[in-house]
């Protein structure tokens, strides 16, 4: 079993401000993901046991062995009805949920499961508040993205005018549904929303994750691929894959409570002509190979994301990863996937 090493600097919370006993029982959806490993990373090294939904068991039994006080539960499709009992009554100890599968369609009311649960965290994206936009812009903790909603049902405009709208109208109404159904419900748990930008930073298990979600997209200018995706992209925010995942151990676990909070985990203005510049310094032998994305300047948001730096400090961390530090440590989790590529064809080679 593993034994959480990935997390060195994690400790467990301090007993005067931790909301669950030790080794509570953590439920993380998705837990394959990119943003949801590291959160059950993070809780883990927090001291508290993790079970994770995963679609597929066979395809993520590798996660088994990465951690320990960790265990699997099969949903091959959470939206189905009635997916999620089994679950709750197979493992009626679990102290609080986070919630990070993306996919919830329009089974709200499958939140009710948590009803007798401390807590319960919604992950969003950053992109239900605002389309990002050179403009000087302050967002309010209540923004949302209505633009995009309206333009993602404009019949009148094609797939390709709409760009992303279709996604972030997703992600808007996703979160106003479960939002609603929480205050309408007047639901007794804690109850908050965190909202991601740009997630960048080490990928635990590369060999068989790869470099998902916009951490690959990191790789994208490595490789010098799929540069017209990036150009699409106006500068904006992002956060550490670390920092967000000890979020979740922030709101979840720590006091006093956090509820019926909208927490907006933006770290730093970033780039991605920026995060070129960076490469390009921390692998100045790769220079003539990276994307070279256009330079659209340097966002002009002021985002609401000081609740986040305060929340942080509960763990003992002063402030965000630096950009630099996380592109370093996305470009570690994709070097060792290819030395492992090398490795895998030379042993093949030989057995030929």
């Amino acid at each position: 079993m593993g034994s959480n090493a990935l997390s060195p600097s994690s400790l467990p919370i301090l007993p005067s401000i931790s909301v669950l006993p030790a080794n509570s029982l953590v439920l993380v959806t998705g837990v394959n993901s990119l943003i949801a490993s590291h959160a059950a990373d993070q809780l883990l090294a927090a001291g508290y046991r993790v079970l994770g939904t995963v679609r597929s068991l066979s395809k993520t039994s590798y996660l088994l062995p990465l951690f320990s006080r960790f265990s699997l539960h099969q949903i091959p499709d959470v939206a189905t009805p009635g997916a999620w009992d089994s679950l709750f009554s197979s493992n009626p100890d679990i102290a609080t949920i986070a919630h990070v599968v993306s996919r919830v369609d329009q089974q709200i009311s499958d939140a009710d499961a948590a009803a007798a649960e401390e807590s319960f965290l919604f992950t969003s994206f950053a992109w239900a508040a605002w389309t990002p936009d050179p403009k000087k812009v302050t967002l309010p903790q209540e923004s949302w993205n209505n633009e995009a909603v309206n333009l993602a049902r404009d019949k009148k405009m094609g797939n390709k005018e709409k760009g992303m709208a279709g996604f972030m109208a997703l992600k808007i109404l996703v979160e106003k549904g479960v939002r609603d159904w929480v205050k309408k419900e007047n639901s007794p748990f804690a109850f908050n929303t965190l909202l991601l930008d740009t997630v960048i930073g080490e990928c635990l298990a590369p060999q068989e994750q790869g470099i998902p979600s916009t951490a690959g997209m990191v790789q994208f200018v490595w490789e010098n691929t799929h540069v017209e995706v990036l150009d699409m992209m106006q500068p904006q925010w992002y956060v550490d894959c670390r920092d967000a995942g000890r979020m979740y151990v922030a709101l979840l676990a720590t006091k006093p409570i956090v509820d019926r909070e909208r927490v907006f985990a933006f770290a730093k203005r970033y780039s991605w002509f920026q995060v070129a510049q960076i490469l390009e310094r921390l692998y100045p032998e790769r220079a003539d190979k990276l994307a070279r994305p256009k330079d659209y300047g340097k966002d002009q948001t002021t985002v609401p994301n000081k609740r986040c730096e305060e929340l942080l400090a509960r763990l003992g961390q002063d402030g965000w990863r630096s950009l630099k530090e996380s592109i370093r440590e996305n470009a570690k989790s994709w070097l060792k996937l290819e030395k492992a590529e090398v490795t895998d064809h030379m042993f093949s080679r030989i057995a030929s």
